[in-house]
C-alpha cells in the first residue's frame, strides 16, 4: 500500500507500467479501484497513476476536514504529480473527475501534456441534468433516512453505473465505496454540484484536450443522456469534437478492451504534445 503526504493530506496511490505518465482522476466516489484493469492493459506503454482522492477509501480523512472545493481537489492532483516527479502528464478525468481536471487545466497547465474529459459531470448545463440532480437529491435523502450513507451510495452507484455493473464489482472495491457515502454526500457533493466554468473559461484552456462520451448515452431518451450532453457542452466550449466510447458511463467495466483500443492512441497522441507554459 503506497501513500504519500501532499497538500496537507495523505493520498493512497497506485503506479503501473513504464512510459509517458498518465493520471486517472476518479469521480464520485474517488476510488482508484475504477482503473486497475485499464491500467494493466495500458502499462506496456504508459506509466499509469491512479489514486484515492482525499478522505476517500484508503486515503485517510484529514482531521477537521468538513468541506472541500474543486480547486482543492485539483491541487491534490497537482501536488501528487509533482511529488512523484510525473509532471508533465496526460490527465484523464472521469465524471466528477472531469470537473477536477478542468480546474487543473485552467490553473496548472504546465503540469499537463494533455487532458481527457470523460463525460464531465456538468449536470446543470441542460434541463435534463437539472432534473436529474433534483431527482438524485430526493433519492439520496430518502436513502439516508432509510439506511444512511451506505444505502445512499448504493443507489447512486446503481444510477451512475447500472445494476449489472454494480452487481459485478469486486466485493472489496464495492465495500470501500459504500463506506465513502459520508464523504461524498456530506463533504463533496455541494462542491461538485456548484462547480461550473463559463464557456469563455473553457475556451481559454490551452492544454490539448479530448472529450469522451458513451455511445449508449447519445440519444435524448437515454437514461444518462444528461452526462453525454454535459460532455458535448464541454467539447463545444473547448472547441474539440466529442469521441464516443462503447457502452454508457463506465466503459472500462462493460467494454474494457474496446474502450482501451479507443483510449490508447488518444493518450499516445496527447503524451507526445509539448507541455504548456503556465
Amino acid at each position: 500500500m503506497a501513500t504519500i503526504a501532499v497538500n496537507g493530506t495523505t493520498l493512497y496511490y497506485e503506479l503501473r507500467g513504464e512510459g509517458p505518465p498518465v493520471v486517472f482522476i476518479s469521480g464520485g466516489p474517488g476510488d482508484a479501484g475504477f482503473w486497475p484493469e485499464t491500467a494493466d492493459l495500458l502499462a506496456d506503454g504508459f506509466t499509469v497513476l491512479s489514486y484515492d482522492r482525499r478522505g476517500t477509501s484508503r486515503s485517510p480523512r484529514p482531521e477537521g476536514w468538513t468541506s472541500t472545493s474543486i480547486d482543492e481537489q485539483a491541487d491534490d492532483a497537482a501536488a501528487l504529480l509533482e511529488a512523484l516527479d510525473l509532471a508533465p502528464a496526460v490527465a484523464y478525468g472521469h465524471s466528477a473527475g472531469g470537473l477536477i481536471l478542468t480546474s487543473l487545466a485552467m490553473r496548472r497547465p504546465e503540469l499537463l501534456r494533455g487532458a481527457v474529459f470523460h463525460e464531465p459531470a456538468f449536470l446543470t448545463v441542460t434541463p435534463e441534468g437539472r432534473a436529474v440532480i433534483e431527482g438524485l437529491q430526493g433519492t439520496v435523502a430518502d436513502a439516508m433516512a432509510r439506511g444512511g450513507p451506505p444505502l445512499a451510495m448504493e443507489l447512486f452507484l446503481r444510477w451512475a453505473d447500472g445494476d449489472e455493473v454494480y452487481e459485478a464489482m469486486d466485493p472489496a472495491f464495492r465495500a470501500r465505496m459504500l463506506d465513502d457515502g459520508e464523504v461524498l454526500f456530506g463533504v463533496e457533493m455541494e462542491a461538485l454540484m456548484g462547480y461550473l466554468p463559463t464557456p469563455d473559461q473553457l475556451s481559454r484552456i490551452t492544454v490539448p484536450s479530448v472529450v469522451l462520451g458513451g455511445a449508449e448515452n447519445r440519444e435524448p431518451d437515454a437514461r444518462l443522456y444528461c452526462l453525454y450532453a454535459a460532455g458535448q457542452w464541454a467539447a463545444d466550449g473547448l472547441g474539440v469534437p466529442l469521441v464516443e466510447t462503447p457502452g454508457a458511463h463506465l466503459p472500462q467495466a462493460t467494454h474494457l478492451r474496446e474502450y482501451v483500443a479507443i483510449v490508447r492512441p488518444i493518450l499516445a497522441r496527447l503524451a507526445a504534445s509539448a507541455p504548456v507554459e503556465a
